[in-house]
């Protein structure tokens, strides 16, 4: 019996590059509150980070309850407004999830975005229907590094954490996936290898990817 393998995605960087579209939502969220962070800013403190971290972060407070539901709503409003119109699958993922699909890999998007960013996204990039578990930020309650969301996502699936290999590419991501036992690939269109904790390859996109690459994991 051939050995069963889950592929577990997360969205933001990986499935689509959505990044500066987040930048460019919390610029404008920020600079209503006269703040302006810099990029270094950003990127050590927005990127694959919850958004109750990064308010409480740039905020200098908790921001928790009512107030982070309010605040979190307004911004990523903002971001579905910005990025809408700007919507692309990074190079190479739709052709690599329909290879892993033919070959009975059981697939899975696990993100710390809010779910109606997730809807959106798969509104444009055809992958819903191969996906047997879908989990945004509502659906957990420990944000990653946690390996919450990991976790959950391959009970979802049926299959223990050393069958599962995630795609992240943020260091709380990678950092939640090695939590949880799996296997990593770094996904470089936030970070370089040096700024995440060690993968087990890396990609900066899916073009040279297929299924028989992953089963080489195992």
């Amino acid at each position: 019996m051939k050995k069963e393998i889950a592929v577990i995605f997360d969205m933001d960087g990986v499935i689509v590059h959505t990044n500066p579209y987040h930048s460019q939502a919390f610029r404008e969220f920020f600079s209503v509150r006269n703040l302006a962070p810099t990029d270094e800013e950003f990127a050590q403190h927005m990127f694959g980070k919850s958004n109750s971290y990064i308010l409480t972060h740039f905020l200098q407070r908790k921001i928790e309850g009512e107030e982070l539901r309010l605040l979190e709503d307004e911004k990523e409003s903002l971001f579905r407004t910005i990025y809408e119109p700007h919507i692309d699958p990074i190079a190479g993922i739709v052709r690599f999830i329909e290879d892993l699909y033919q070959n009975g890999v059981k697939l899975g998007v696990a993100t710390s975005a809010p779910l109606a960013n997730l809807d959106l996204i798969l509104s444009k990039v055809p992958l819903r229907e191969k996906m047997g578990s879908i989990l945004a930020s509502e659906n957990v309650k420990k944000h990653k590094p946690d390996p919450e969301v990991y976790l959950t996502s391959a009970e979802n699936l049926g299959l223990s954490p050393e069958q599962c290999v995630v795609f992240e590419d943020s260091f709380s991501g990678v950092t939640a996936a090695l939590n949880a036992g799996m296997k990593v690939v770094g996904v470089l269109t936030s970070h370089t290898k040096e700024e995440l904790p060690p993968c087990n390859f890396y990609i900066s996109d899916y073009t040279e990817l297929s299924f028989e690459k992953i089963k080489a994991l195992f």
